[in-house]
């Protein structure tokens, strides 16, 4: 029998598909359409200290081959999803990574030390990348020593295992992987979506309210994999791949370039049955290959001396 499932940065699950943070809230709506415990895993959508109404409309546009986004991390606070969310989606069968944000180091420690205290919770995916507000966010990715004292913060404040989400608008994403492994991240997650812009030419002004945005979709798949690719090269700590993934054999490029695990965005706004569709396609591919265990083909593309 084919094995699915991963573990990694202590995070045990059933296979290593996720939902990417932003784009299924806190699993209801999903688990309306199927059930979620099938998943391997969801990263929740971001948290900071106090609600947020997140940026001005319009907040999305279409691209070729992609969707840009600036929702600015609307959110209902910490105290809601301690309440309200997190214990409806605990209740289910899946890794659950709450995704936090915040503004400054002290910001995210305070979120970690609330989150530390909830039982069943896999992990903190610490989200350094946003490009979509203009405090903290990806100020914090873009910068070796501000992401260093944000991940430090984090861990001083927490057992929980901390993923942090990197920013792909950086020059070097394998000096950002460093930093943040020698501040005591357990894994990284990559990529965040690329800064973007549309103009309306009717009226001759930037299309969304907060004129920037982030690409996602298949546009960056390729790139992503790249930075994927290098980070692996970088650091030792595992990775969560994501950019682009719609199918499984896209997920398997993600794998081979060296992920433990990948996270589905953009593709379940088109089709929500997609990461469904991905977890049978990753079991017919490795039946179909004659491999029994998925965690076989983890870095498989990378050099030999690196597998």
């Amino acid at each position: 029998m084919t094995k699915l499932a991963v573990e990694f940065a202590g995070i045990k699950a059933k296979n290593p598909v996720f939902t990417a943070s932003g784009t299924c809230g806190f699993g209801r709506e999903l688990n309306e359409i199927f059930p979620i415990d099938k998943l391997g895993g969801m990263m929740l959508k971001g948290t900071t200290l106090q609600p947020r109404l997140g940026n001005p409309t319009p907040r999305v546009a279409e691209a070729p081959s992609g969707v840009i986004n600036c929702v600015g991390l609307q959110n209902p606070g910490l105290q809601n999803v301690l309440e309200q969310q997190l214990p409806w989606v605990l209740q289910h069968d899946l890794a659950v990574l709450q995704n936090i944000a915040g503004s400054e180091p002290a910001e995210y420690a305070e979120l970690a030390a609330a989150l530390d205290k909830v039982p069943g919770l896999a992990g903190l995916e610490v989200n350094i990348s946003c490009p979509n507000v203009r405090a903290g966010g990806m100020a914090h990715g873009a910068d070796p020593k501000l992401a260093a004292a944000v991940v430090s913060a984090v861990r001083e404040a927490t057992k929980l295992p901390v993923v942090v989400k990197l920013t792909p608008n950086v020059t070097d994403i394998g000096e950002i992987a460093k930093a943040v492994e020698a501040a005591g991240a357990d894994a990284v997650s990559l990529v965040n979506t690329f800064l973007s812009m549309v103009i309306d030419v009717k009226r001759r002004r930037p299309l969304l309210g907060n004129v920037m945005g982030g690409l996602s979709g298949p546009a960056i798949r390729p790139i992503a994999v790249r930075m994927v690719w290098q980070v692996r090269q970088s650091v030792k700590i595992p990775i969560i791949g994501m950019g682009g993934i719609e199918t499984g054999e896209d997920a398997l490029q993600f794998m081979m370039a060296g992920a433990s695990a990948v996270a589905v965005a953009a593709a379940t706004m088109v089709n929500p049955l997609a990461p469904l569709h991905i977890i049978d396609e990753l079991a017919a591919w490795l039946e179909q290959e004659g491999v029994t265990d998925i965690n076989e083909i983890i870095g498989a593309a990378q050099p030999r001396d690196l597998q």
